[in-house]
């Protein structure tokens, strides 16, 4: 569906407004998406993108300062992430034996498993929008968004 019609408005001031309103409408439309995909495993997609990075380092472990510099949502309180997914045991933290003011986050055999079982998910999830676009034309938009944020 074309934005004109998803949003109800015939003309946009230029195609550079009508760019940022398709961005803006159609990364509320993944996230929304992607969250469905999570809900029934009790996860925000925030969590599910912190549990990556950490998986990401996994058998070494990361700190929350780190895992904060890579979030997808910068606005992410990534204490209080960290604080869910450890008392859900999906990931443990400990002292770092070099830097006491530090915590090691690693994750857990269960935080892998519940990566395991949503990456299921996940795969549909893009096997759908393979059906959409081609993978040349995905490469494509890839590079484009990278173009505008320079």
């Amino acid at each position: 569906m074309r934005i004109e019609q998803a949003i109800n408005q015939r003309k946009f001031k230029d195609d550079y407004h009508k760019i940022v309103v398709n961005l803006l409408y159609t990364g509320n439309w993944l996230r929304d998406a992607l969250g469905a995909n999570l809900k029934e495993h009790g996860l925000l997609p925030q969590h599910y993108n912190a549990l990556r990075i950490i998986k990401g380092r996994h058998p070494e472990p990361v700190s929350a300062g780190d895992i904060k510099d890579v979030m997808l949502d910068k606005a992410s309180d990534v204490t209080r992430l960290l604080d869910k997914l450890e008392k859900l045991e999906y990931v443990q933290r400990r002292l770092c034996p070099h830097n006491r003011r530090k915590m090691d986050i690693s994750i857990t055999p269960q935080g892998l498993k519940l990566l395991s079982d949503v990456d299921i998910l996940m795969d549909t999830f893009y096997d759908d929008l393979a059906d959409r676009i081609t993978e040349a034309e995905a490469a494509t938009l890839s590079d484009l968004l990278d173009k505008i944020r320079g």
